[in-house]
């Protein structure tokens, strides 16, 4: 197949990785994959395997009539067999330059968002419904999210769900008990200090401040807990400023963006997600394939990632209190492997990434009208 892919951009984000990550596996099984982004922020370009050169449209406003016509002259030329959106923003595009050029490729939407706070993001949402309706195929991460999407009138002609997935070879603690404690001293920490670890970039839908509100509340109680927060963001100086305010600037480690987060998850006790809002985490499936045990908000698809008990444990989003108990019950050793070893079995039955691009490769091979895995590969 011929597959176009298209993304706001290739900046840090969930979003933009599955979309490289799609493109690269894809075209590791023989397809001829094209990659195009929006907007000039290309952080995470480098990632890409393809054997020729991804393209930006250089948009410099929301609907760059320019970065649209220059849309569709590449999908005229590439003529694909099939155009794959990450999220909205790149399906108005899509859909716009697919009319302009005349092309009959089917549209597929993966939607990696569940809520729109604000007038501004509401309003663009009035916008968007009318390209999802004119999507062949809009593939939901989770089935929170297909629910949640489809009571508000966002779908396509067809409507599946594919979880997201992860490298589980890639994502593996091969760590033995000596070169972790050899990676905590690294960190500052010691072997019975409490490491409580959170990937994410520091955005305020991501609510790092209760974690390290968490922290300084199990402090308090007795407990050696540290803050090992993975990522960089707009929020790290309010994020330090809390920590400095509790008392705690010394047990909050931010690290900065990370490329490889492996050794920081090893370094963790437990992980935390902390999100006000989320689809379906793939850092939390990240811990998971590291044999992490997971404290998860109770939002999108989490209920999809976690057995409370057996892989992890759920709390009301912004409950703080709730995030302190499950904490301090999964400060306990024994109970923190039980629950590891539960997370790395749900990620390899269920999330791991070989299964995804197969559902992924499947799917458009139906809508590109592939019968069969020959005339797949043709």
């Amino acid at each position: 197949m011929r597959l176009l892919f298209l993304a706001g951009s290739l900046a840090h984000g969930g979003a933009e990785h599955h979309a490289i990550m799609l493109a690269n596996r894809l075209t590791e099984r023989g397809h001829e994959c094209h990659v195009g982004y929006v907007k000039p922020e290309c952080e995470q370009l480098a990632r890409l395997r393809l054997p020729g050169a991804a393209f930006c449209l250089d948009a410099t406003r929301y609907l760059d009539l320019r970065a649209l016509s220059r849309l569709a002259t590449r999908v005229a030329r590439i003529r694909p067999a099939a155009v794959v959106a990450a999220n909205p923003y790149a399906l108005m595009y899509a859909s716009l330059a697919r009319a302009l050029s005349g092309a009959r490729a089917p549209l597929v939407i993966i939607y990696h968002s569940t809520r729109w706070p604000g007038l501004k993001q509401q309003a663009q949402l009035l916008a968007y419904r009318p390209c999802m309706w004119a999507a062949d195929r809009a593939v939901f991460v989770c089935e929170y999210q297909r629910r949640y999407c489809m009571r508000r009138g966002l779908r396509s002609r067809r409507n599946t769900v594919i979880h997201n997935g992860v490298d589980t070879q890639r994502f593996q603690d091969h760590s033995s008990a000596a070169e972790r404690r050899a990676l905590r001293a690294a960190l500052g920490y010691a072997n019975s200090d409490y490491v409580i670890g959170i990937a994410a970039a520091l955005r305020p839908e991501k609510n790092h401040i209760q974690l390290v509100e968490a922290t300084a509340r199990l402090r308090h109680a007795g407990f050696a807990a540290k803050a090992l927060l993975i990522g960089d963001g707009p929020t790290r100086g309010a994020v330090e400023s809390r920590a400095r305010d509790l008392g705690i600037e010394r047990e909050v480690l931010i690290t900065g963006f990370r490329e490889d987060v492996r050794p920081y998850l090893s370094a963790c006790n437990v992980v935390c997600v902390c999100s006000l809002t989320e689809a379906l985490s793939l850092a939390a499936i990240e811990a998971m394939a590291m044999a992490k045990p997971l404290v998860h908000s109770q939002v999108g698809g989490a209920t999809e990632l976690i057995e409370p008990g057996r892989n992890g444990l759920l709390f009301p989003a912004g409950d703080t209190a709730a995030l302190v108990d499950c904490l301090q019950r999964l400060a306990d050793r024994s109970r923190q492997l039980m629950m590891g070893r539960g997370a790395r079995v749900k990620a390899e039955i269920t999330f791991s990434e070989e299964v995804m691009v197969d559902a992924y490769e499947q799917l458009l091979r139906e809508e590109c009208g592939c019968t069969d895995h020959a005339a797949a590969r043709a």
